[in-house]
């Protein structure tokens, strides 16, 4: 803190850094300067000049104050603070210059504008704009790109931020967009006429300042001021994106992502932000009993009954899906355990141990900001986790080393690839490391696929010890928003999901990502008619992960609050209410009437799980002897990056762009 500065700001005394540019130090003084091309995330630009500020004793003119740090301001003549004036008449005037050039190839066609309402041009026209235009030309016409079907370009609206160009370079790691020509033939284009391929292009939507890139599926569709805004989680991946969904309605309309430095940042992947019309479409929406090998409507009594009927005196199980919140996957662990069943939430047969470190990691997900060395194992974060693998390449862009243990992808960085199989694995854990590597920060992570085959545990040893070689924190890519959670509230078996599934009765939460096998009666509890609703012989409506409050517990062991922002379809309800009711039919009635209740009860045996948005510390079990590893390359968890899980596989949109990336997969373009 010995660089410390102090400036006057419009006569507020500030103590910034050297480093920090004006627009931050202004910021820190509580006055918002306007701006176009400056984001804090992204490289400096300087070219969209609305932050314009005058610099006392500086430059005659007024200076980009994105572009000029602490550090360039020079003091009085008699050494007191450098003045820094963002009201003064020459800014003002600076300003309102800047925004007449600005809109004079603006069609001003805000009533049709997805972006009206919340068009930062607009609000900043309302302060600076004039009522008339000295433009007396044609305005420009400019031809729009076919970015794919998730970005819509009104390429007549650009203002050459160049916000679009600098994410997808930067933290998406796609050269796609770039911009040609000069002065006022400048225009954003893409390459060749190419669609984006990443997972992370949705950005830009929010990134644009005005309305030049906007959602193409929500496109005419509603106005921000009628829609009810909801700040819950994202479950479609691990990593518990903070996120905003906005309804109008019953009906969710979009998905927008929220700031937290410790998770997404401010960035979410396109699953999460396109998903929203698979919450629409093939929803259960009441109870249904298998009468003749058919599946026949029921009452919920109905249901119930014969659900509880086929549990009483059986062998019974519980297996717990991706989405289920920390609550139902607690209700059903005791509702079965009452009935001497057991219960298993770890349905791709990952060898997960008891032991919180070996499930939830010593590690945080903003450590990979600080490491200088990070080894993957297992894993491919740019389809597990797209705004993880952005996180780790803008570590790789500060100079950090990235090697990976496992099937060669395009991760959108260089890293330093070992090897394919165990027999890679066991080299990489049986090195000497240098002090230098010990004395600096560093990271593993292991990627669930790397768990899920029969030597799981002894990858995860090996990876420990990687972990334990070089004094690195840990951390487990779990590929489901619900596992860790359902982890620390007991949902796991001896035997693994294969003694589950040996069960007579078979409870199924929410679990389509398995086949249950011929013989057992199904119960199965989810949101959508998919695999698990096809096998069943009772189906009980649940709410999707939207529609009810919910905990649930980040790869990394942060647990957050999902909050309602709809209410469920027909029928459905509540999972944890749900289960409540089944509990009373069977003569095993759980000790508990309200969600608080149940949290209560839940939190007695996972004291952790009430330190909400906090990260707990794990102590990992010693290490022992190392085990010996088995055979063969390390495979991959995720096939199809848009089809991961029911609400995905429900969307049309996501079953498009699937499409999509397997055609660019399959097609060679016509140079190779």
């Amino acid at each position: 803190m010995a660089d410390l500065k102090k400036i006057l700001i419009d006569g507020i005394e500030v103590e910034a850094p050297g480093e920090m540019t004006l627009i931050q130090a202004c910021e820190l003084a509580g006055i918002e300067i306007p701006r176009f091309c400056y984001h804090e995330r992204l490289t400096i630009a300087g070219n969209c000049r609305m932050c314009l500020v005058e610099v006392v004793g500086g430059p005659p003119k007024p200076a980009a104050s994105c572009a000029m740090q602490v550090k360039d301001l020079r003091p009085g003549k008699d050494g007191e603070p450098p003045q820094v004036r963002t009201n003064s008449p020459m800014v003002k005037k600076a300003r309102e210059g800047v925004m007449e050039f600005l809109l004079i190839n603006h069609p001003l066609d805000c009533p049709i504008c997805d972006q009206g309402g919340e068009c930062d041009l607009q609000d900043q026209a309302m302060a600076y704009g004039v009522d008339f235009s000295r433009f007396r030309e044609p305005k420009r016409a400019a031809v729009d790109l076919d970015l794919g079907p998730l970005v819509e370009t009104h390429l007549t609206r650009c203002i050459s931020c160049t916000r679009c160009v600098r994410f997808t370079t930067e933290v998406a790691g796609i050269t796609q967009m770039g911009q040609t020509g000069r002065g006022e033939d400048s225009e954003i284009t893409s390459y060749l006429g190419e669609t984006l391929k990443s997972n992370l292009q949705g950005n830009i939507i929010d990134l644009c300042p005005v309305g030049a890139l906007v959602s193409k599926p929500y496109a005419f569709t509603a106005r921000p001021w009628e829609l009810t805004k909801t700040e819950t989680i994202d479950v479609m991946d691990a990593l518990g994106s903070s996120i905003r969904i906005d309804t109008k309605g019953r009906e969710v309309m979009r998905i927008l992502p929220r700031n937290h430095d410790g998770t997404n940042e401010e960035w979410i992947s396109d699953k999460t932000r396109f998903v929203w019309d698979g919450l629409r479409r093939q929803r259960l929406d009441q109870p249904y009993v298998r009468v003749d090998g058919k599946l026949r409507p029921a009452t919920w009594p109905e249901a119930l009954s014969a659900a509880a009927t086929a549990m009483k005196g059986k062998k019974v199980a519980g297996i717990v899906g991706d989405l289920v919140p920390t609550e139902a996957a607690f209700a059903l662990t005791r509702l079965m355990a009452s009935m001497d069943g057991v219960t298993e939430c770890r349905t791709d047969g990952a060898k997960l141990p008891a032991n919180r470190a070996g499930y939830a990691g010593t590690a945080t997900i903003e450590d990979i900001d600080t490491a200088d060395h990070i080894m993957l194992i297992g894993t491919d974060p740019a389809r597990e986790a797209p705004v993880l693998n952005a996180r780790i390449r803008k570590a790789w862009l500060r100079g950090a080393n990235v090697g990976l243990v496992g099937k060669g992808v395009d991760l959108t960085y260089d890293y330093a690839h070992v090897g394919t199989d165990r027999a890679a694995l066991a080299q990489v854990s049986g090195q000497e490391v240098s002090q230098e590597t010990k004395d600096g920060p560093s990271i593993v992570i292991v990627g669930n696929g790397a768990l899920t085959g029969a030597d799981g545990a002894e990858v995860l040893a090996h990876a420990r010890q990687v972990a334990e070689n070089s004094n690195s924190g840990l951390l487990i890519l779990h590929t489901a928003a619900g596992r860790v959670g359902a982890m620390d509230v007991g949902a796991y078996a001896d035997g693994g999901i294969e003694a589950a599934l040996s069960a007579e009765v078979i409870y199924n939460l929410g679990a389509d990502e398995i086949d249950v096998p011929d013989g057992p009666f199904v119960i199965y509890q989810g949101s959508h008619g998919d695999r698990g609703a096809h096998r069943a012989d009772v189906i009980l409506p649940g709410a999707a992960w939207t529609e009810e409050q919910g905990l649930f517990v980040n790869t990394e062991g942060r647990p957050q609050l999902a909050l309602r922002s709809g209410f469920a379809p027909g029928q459905a309800k509540e999972n944890w209410a749900i289960l409540r009711a089944l509990s009373a039919e069977v003569g095993f009635q759980l000790p508990f009437d309200s969600l608080a209740q149940l949290r209560s009860a839940m939190v007695e045996i996972a004291p952790h799980l009430a330190e909400l948005d906090e990260v707990a510390v794990n102590k990992p079990e010693p290490l022992g002897k190392l085990p010996k590893l088995g055979d063969g390359d390390f495979g991959l968890p995720i096939d199809d990056f848009y089809l991961t899980n029911p609400v995905a596989r429900a969307s049309e949109l996501m079953a498009e762009l699937s499409q999509l990336a397997r055609a660019r997969e399959a097609q060679p373009i016509a140079a190779e």
